[in-house]
């Protein structure tokens, strides 16, 4: 239905979003944070047809939409209004001492935006992480013009978002090229994109082996620009001794419903359980397999997840001393992830690469350590993940130091006594991990503080008060807090 965009239509389009840049990254953050919120309400205004469209799209339920595109709203709502404080400007001001000796010049820093961001719209968020979603809405925070590839899971969704922006655009009396839509099966739209000399970085949200490519084709430019990509975490689940012994079968039924939530196709879903051999490791095990055998089967984002989720679990079933202990009472349909649960041995685990990959979908591995000191060696020969979790009690977490410091080391979100799955919108949150599970683990992609990844640190000397930027003039025009001769402040100088 839509056309590759051509590698004209893409050089257009970057030219109109530097020219773009050299405006939108100079206008007040009030104006920004405005527009910011005129995108929320055009969304808003969209109203039904946009879950009618999304839902023949991408098959996810009329409530899980709702939610999601409430999610969006606020999330866009929220970034505004943490682009409109100031923190993230990470103002600092030394002033001069001119009677010192050597004299010491007046110096003055501040973020600013980076120029035009390529986003790559995430199959499994058709909201939250796709045309309007996180990665947008914390470049726009930043002053930097946005230019989305639509997924092409779900084309019209995509438009329909995107009309909303060019409406607020518009609305905003901002110039055209701060926001571009262009669509693209081929994967030469996206390197076109990647290695056009006007993009200054790249956010996606996808498979390990696209957020790589992007990532090897960014850093092969002329001028290499960052890639802030999400890709790949399975997200580990260490069950430890004296939680088991007396809440095995309640934390199987917290993970049954997690393992199985929106069919398994969350970043955030628990793919690898670790556990002690023994009685009240089997008790968890019986529990969890009695409730993955009575949820049926979920239709799947799309085709191409299925399939993918079938040959991976077949793979990941197959290897030598993996066996399936669990699997779906209800027999799949076309495109249907069916709910697994698949144990295997910490000395498996540890000598096959294969076991410590993604199966994205409804599907997890328990592992079964015949002592602490092998669990010890899982945890540190994890891969990076977005998250992971101790099911652990007080006692537990002082008698096993050593491990809980493993776990930490892995992980972007260390998760205690609870599930992975479900990522709040908020400063504090954490959503990005070490590689694979993000290109840059000092980043993360959910909360306010997404939208550092779109700017650069940038300081003045010397420079009279009338000609620097808003944030580092003496008589602080935007009210904001200012690190000022090392004293955190919002005075005036």
């Amino acid at each position: 239905m839509y056309k590759d965009a051509s590698i004209q239509d893409i050089d257009s389009t970057l030219s109109k979003a530097w020219s773009a840049f050299q405006v939108f990254n100079k206008i007040s953050l009030k104006d920004r944070a405005h527009f910011m919120r005129t995108i929320a309400r055009e969304i808003e205004a969209l109203g039904d047809e946009l879950l009618m469209v999304t839902g023949r799209e991408t098959n996810l339920p009329e409530a899980r939409l709702r939610n999601e595109r409430a999610r969006t709203i606020f999330q866009l709502n929220s970034y505004a209004d943490a682009c409109e404080r100031g923190d993230w400007l990470e103002v600092r001001i030394d002033t001069a001492l001119p009677d010192r000796n050597p004299p010491k010049p007046d110096i003055r820093k501040m973020m600013t935006g980076i120029g035009p961001v390529v986003v790559f719209g995430a199959a499994n968020f058709p909201y939250a992480y796709s045309t309007a979603g996180g990665d947008t809405a914390s470049a726009f925070a930043a002053g930097c013009p946005v230019i989305v590839k639509a997924h092409p899971a779900h084309p019209q969704t995509s438009e329909l978002m995107a009309t909303a922006i060019h409406t607020a655009v518009k609305s905003c009396s901002l110039p055209e090229g701060v926001f571009s839509h262009i669509h693209g099966v081929s994967f030469e739209v996206g390197r076109a994109l990647v290695e056009h000399p006007h993009t200054r970085a790249v956010g996606f949200t996808g498979s390990l082996a696209g957020g790589k490519q992007l990532f090897d084709w960014a850093n092969q430019r002329s001028v290499p620009i960052p890639v802030f990509a999400e890709m790949s975490s399975i997200n580990p689940v260490f069950l430890l001794p004296q939680k088991m012994k007396t809440d095995a079968a309640a934390v199987a039924a917290m993970y049954a419903s997690s393992i199985t939530l929106g069919v398994g196709q969350f970043c955030t879903n628990p793919g690898l359980i670790i556990g002690l051999e023994g009685n009240d490791l089997q008790t968890f095990i019986e529990s969890l397999s009695a409730a993955i055998e009575g949820i049926a089967p979920g239709t799947m984002l799309h085709a191409g997840i299925a399939e993918n989720y079938r040959v991976k679990r077949t793979e990941a079933l197959a290897q030598s001393g993996v066996e399936m202990v669990a699997v779906s009472g209800t027999d799949a349909g076309e495109n249907q992830g069916v709910p697994t649960i698949a144990k295997t041995s910490a000395q498996q685990f540890l000598q096959n690469p294969v076991l410590h990959r993604e199966v994205f979908g409804p599907y997890s591995l328990v592992i079964a350590c015949n002592t602490m000191e092998e669990m010890l060696q899982v945890a540190r020969v994890m891969e990076g993940q977005l998250t992971a979790t101790m099911m652990a009690t007080e006692e537990d977490i002082v008698t096993h130091t050593s491990l809980t410091e493993a776990i930490m080391h892995c992980c972007g979100r260390f998760i205690l006594n609870s599930v992975p799955t479900g990522v709040e919108v908020c400063m504090a949150m954490q959503h990005g991990g070490p590689y694979p599970a993000t290109t840059d683990s000092r980043f993360g992609a959910v909360g306010a503080d997404a939208i550092k990844r779109f700017v650069r640190p940038l300081a003045f000397q010397n420079w009279p008060d009338g000609f620097l930027p808003p944030p580092l003039q003496n008589s602080n025009p935007m009210g904001i807090w200012r690190m000022v001769n090392d004293q955190f402040t919002n005075v005036i100088i």
